[in-house]
């Protein structure tokens, strides 16, 4: 078993309604006089009426919709020409993404308020690039982690619940992924344990409490199930690949996720809806169809997709499935990690997957 590095949480963590009152008391602590506010449009218009005035200037500075090397190091030249002496980003995965990004170029402390449930970006220490078309290129995992994460149930409740259900299906995939890689180890280390225990955590909360945290956002109702979801997305599904580092990040279904990224038919398909879908193709891969015919009935009552045509791509078109599969085994995928390693493997595991699909009980 290789060694682990620990990056188990941000500085410091809250979560409750009315959460934001604390950033001019955190803020004033630090002493610092100025900072820059990173935002996307809609998610800004979203939490405007949530956000407290922190008590020192703030630079507003939009995104500009996707999360690239570029738009980083635009991000950390506009904060250090503003003299900024910290980040806030505040919106959905890329935005944060960015903000982390741009704080680890400039050694700025960053602040991250989610507005959308749709992953673990707001807790883990890394980035997500894409290239200007949205076609996935590298995960970065920084040295340094997050000062302040603060979570406000209120502005998670007014998002679309698209977001919220992708967000159940990125983080259902962290027991999946962690459990490929880890299976064969003759011992776990302590922090690896922890890992594969959030990762259980995850999907076992999902799966129990996710419908019903669906249902709340739908009536804009902020209930026990809504925050348990809302947490275990951001928080336990962080600290999966927090404590388990290159164990509890990603493997087969994140690969699958990126494959689909080249298709442009997926360009409007949530990141974790796509990752949703690997995981049964992940299940494929390791030849357990049990366990996809258990998530099926889940899958239906969560509306996560389950097949290519979900996905909006034609299953008989067999160049899209071949083109999914070399990008998925391109030189440096997770996938590499489950010993998959030849498109013609993945392009079998999807086929299978929907032979099997065609032949479940609905």
């Amino acid at each position: 078993m290789s060694s682990i590095q620990v990056q188990g949480a941000p500085a410091i963590y809250h979560c409750y309604q009315g959460v934001l009152e604390l950033l001019p008391e955190k803020i004033a602590e630090q002493q610092f006089s100025c900072g820059l506010l990173l935002h996307g449009e809609k998610s800004w218009k979203a939490a405007k009426r949530h956000f407290v005035d922190p008590g020192v200037p703030l630079t507003y500075l939009s995104y500009r919709h996707e999360c690239t090397h570029e738009e980083a190091g635009r991000i950390g030249k506009t904060a250090l020409k503003e003299n900024s002496e910290f980040i806030i980003g505040l919106g959905g995965g890329k935005v944060l993404d960015l903000a982390k990004a741009a704080g680890n170029q400039t050694g700025l402390p960053v602040i991250l308020i989610p507005t959308l449930a749709s992953n673990c970006a707001a807790w883990t220490p890394l980035s997500v690039f894409y290239d200007q078309e949205g076609n996935f290129e590298e995960y970065v995992i920084f040295p340094r982690s997050t000062w302040m994460v603060l979570v406000e149930p209120n502005i998670l409740i007014e998002s679309p619940s698209s977001f919220l259900r992708a967000g159940i299906g990125d983080t259902i995939a962290k027991w999946y992924e962690a459990d490929v890689l880890t299976r064969g180890l003759p011992t776990k280390a302590i922090p690896l344990e922890i890992a594969l225990h959030a990762a259980r955590l995850c999907r076992d909360t999902l799966l129990a409490e996710g419908s019903e945290a669906l249902e709340a956002i739908k009536a804009g109702s902020v209930t026990e199930s809504f925050n348990r979801t809302v947490e275990t997305i951001i928080m336990a599904g962080g600290m999966v690949g927090g404590f388990g580092d290159h164990y509890g990040r990603i493997s087969g279904a994140h690969s699958i996720h990126n494959g689909l990224t080249h298709l442009p038919e997926t360009h409007s398909i949530l990141h974790g809806d796509k990752v949703a879908y690997g995981i049964l193709v992940q299940l494929a891969l390791e030849g357990r169809p049990d366990e996809i015919k258990r998530l099926l009935p889940h899958y239906r009552e969560l509306g996560l997709p389950t097949s290519l045509s979900d996905l909006g791509i034609n299953p008989k078109r067999k160049d899209l499935i071949e083109s999914i599969a070399a990008a998925a085994t391109a030189p440096g995928e997770s996938i590499h990690l489950m010993n998959i390693t030849e498109r013609d493997q993945v392009t079998t595991g999807i086929q299978q997957l929907e032979q099997w699909l065609e032949h479940a009980t609905p």
